[in-house]
């Protein structure tokens, strides 16, 4: 055994950083199984989009293309943006950390609202950057206080839109005016995984509000609404300078083959995918409406989950949710997140929260 004080360097901050952790799978007594815990599409890929991977299998022996060129092309003319305002990495979360990487220094702070996404206090971390949380208010950003937060040390703000894990938005005014407030050496990254989801008209297409703003900066990704989360991809909507940095923070050949050939697929299959989009938004009210009407209290929520503010019980309720063989994200003390699956899958949910309800 080496002797502890042979061991290799590493840096201490990894001993206080806990793993991220995937949302579980569970299993029932029954054999059932319903993951509800990480916000995925209950949807597999369209047969365009299979067949696109398929093809690309055969090209696996040859490293991918390393500029994703094509794909970004095809990206650029999705959201109406020039090519080189657009950067691609892996997953919406891959892209993060490159941002994180790219504004790390030394005494740098990332201010960001806090209960909000959990991998934010994670990355920042890794990437030797203070975390600055700032308390969300009837579970949402509250945006004045965010921008009260920022001092000459904050190099980036976080601003996840839809919010994860509580669905809540800001809208385009109050969003507008934080802009406004934030100083010009700042980059604020609207952080939309959710994007697709969105039906309230007042929630802002970051991609308009990035166009005049230099310090602005736009994520999305292919990991919900387009069903592709196995493959990580998402992409990035900035001006040239800040898209240059995180190309430059990219990991050679990050976005594998495959990827890159099923969102293209993706991109000229946008109007299917959204139909299936459509029927998780009109579930999303359905299971809403039927768990306000069995008594908990659920904010507004413009994404694929429904947030419960269970406090205490908290972990108790994701507990029996488990024995019925669902899978729920918990949040100890706070809350629980719980993703949208199909019909038969969020029945079986219900009848496990109506029947906690009545009884707490």
């Amino acid at each position: 055994m080496v002797p502890e004080s042979k061991t290799p360097y590493l840096r201490p901050v990894l001993e206080g950083i806990p793993p991220y952790r995937p949302g579980l799978r569970v299993v029932g007594p029954d054999g059932r199984s319903v993951k509800l815990s990480s916000n995925e599409s209950p949807f597999g890929p369209l047969t365009s989009v299979r067949e696109a991977i398929a093809r690309a299998s055969a090209e696996l022996n040859r490293y991918p293309d390393a500029g994703s060129v094509a794909l970004v092309e095809a990206l650029a003319a999705h959201v109406g943006v020039p090519v080189d305002h657009v950067a691609v990495g892996a997953g919406s979360v891959g892209l993060l950390q490159q941002l994180l990487e790219a504004v790390g220094e030394p005494g740098a702070e990332v201010v960001y609202a806090w209960r909000s996404f959990e991998a934010y206090p994670l990355l920042a971390d890794l990437a030797g950057v203070r975390s600055v949380r700032v308390p969300i208010r009837d579970e949402a950003h509250d945006l004045g206080a965010l921008a009260d937060a920022v001092t000459e040390n904050t190099r980036m703000v976080l601003v996840c839109n839809p919010n994860n894990p509580t669905g809540t938005t800001v809208h385009r005014e109050e969003l507008a005016a934080f802009l406004d407030r934030v100083p010009d050496h700042v980059l604020v990254v609207l952080d939309e995984a959710y994007h697709e989801y969105v039906r309230d008209p007042r929630v802002p297409d970051g991609v308009e509000l990035y166009r005049d703003r230099p310090n602005v900066a736009v994520l999305r990704t292919f990991s919900k609404a387009y069903g592709l989360a196995a493959l990580r991809l998402g992409y990035l909507v900035a001006h040239p300078h800040v898209a240059i940095a995180v190309n430059k923070t990219l990991v050679p050949f990050a976005v594998n083959h495959l990827a890159q050939a099923a969102g293209i697929a993706s991109l000229a299959a946008h109007d299917e995918l959204m139909e299936r989009v459509a029927a998780t938004v009109e579930e999303r009210s359905r299971v809403r409406d039927a768990l306000i009407a069995s008594g908990w209290t659920v904010p507004p929520t413009e994404a694929n989950f429904v947030w419960l503010r269970a406090g205490d019980d908290t972990l108790d309720f994701a507990a029996a949710c488990a024995e019925a063989g669902v899978a729920v994200r918990p949040f100890a003390g706070e809350g629980a997140r719980v993703s949208l699956g199909t019909v038969e899958e969020d029945d079986v949910f219900l009848a496990v929260a109506t029947a906690y309800a009545h009884r707490r």
